[in-house]
């Protein structure tokens, strides 16, 4: 029978390798959850967007941007990105990808602040789906992307003098950090720069649980709080580890 070698702490070989394993699924946990707040974020940005898009079609002119904008931030003051060259990106995003069949399936996948680099440095739609699945598969932040596309790792792509082997990236605590540090994620949260653990837990909570009445207001009373009290749970996980992270 193999027999397995005590640690220090008095945890064997095969415990410390069964305890690794679950750390690495409330890792993987924790991620997906950050990428749903994410997703919701750039849902809103998009149908804001989509609104914005379909006045101006109506001959509604360019002043509603900035007059949004206004009105905006002074109902939502502690909630950043309404700016009005943030409105205009979401503009441009529901423009430029509500009809190309390749990018709309795509606008999910990365976090905002990474869609506005695309958005302002590539202009081809090519291009764009290079850099935002290469941002996904390779777990790009957001300096790096900005990087990528100034050295024109796309045209080097094309003539076959750059080669994809190896993912930048593959940790999911850089991944996981790369969503966390989006200011665009906590200014979504009405959350200042300096937050306590509370703040983060109860912003986080507020957001789930008006995400389940956005969607559907017929949705029974137990229903929604059996969807929040699981909710709470990976949330729970979300905010331990963005203040684990910040504590190294």
């Amino acid at each position: 029978m193999k027999q397995s070698r005590k640690t220090d702490m008095g945890i064997d070989s095969f415990q410390r390798e069964f305890i690794a394993d679950i750390k690495e699924k409330v890792r993987a946990a924790q991620y997906e959850a950050l990428k749903s707040v994410n997703l919701k974020l750039i849902t809103l940005y998009w149908e804001i967007g989509k609104s914005v898009a379909e006045k101006q079609s109506e001959s509604w002119g360019k002043a509603i941007v900035p007059a949004l904008s206004r009105e905006l931030q002074k109902e939502f003051p502690k909630t950043g990105g309404f700016s009005t060259t943030n409105i205009w990106y979401m503009v441009q995003l529901y423009t430029d990808y509500q009809k190309d069949i390749n990018l709309q399936p795509l606008v999910g996948e990365i976090s905002w602040s990474k869609h506005v680099v695309i958005l302002s440095k590539s202009k081809n739609s090519l291009e764009r789906q290079f850099y935002i699945l290469s941002t996904k598969k390779f777990g790009w932040t957001k300096n790096v992307l900005i990087n990528q596309i100034e050295n024109k790792t796309y045209e080097r792509f094309l003539l076959n003098q750059t080669t994809f082997q190896q993912p930048i990236t593959t940790n999911i605590d850089e991944l996981a950090q790369s969503v966390i540090k989006d200011s665009y994620t906590f200014d979504f949260l009405n959350l200042a720069d300096k937050h306590s653990e509370n703040e983060l837990e109860q912003g986080l909570i507020k957001n789930v649980k008006s995400f389940y009445w956005k969607w559907d207001t017929t949705i029974p009373l137990w229903v929604v709080n059996i969807g929040f009290k699981s909710a709470t749970v990976i949330i729970g996980l979300i905010y331990s580890f963005i203040i684990a992270s910040s504590n190294p």
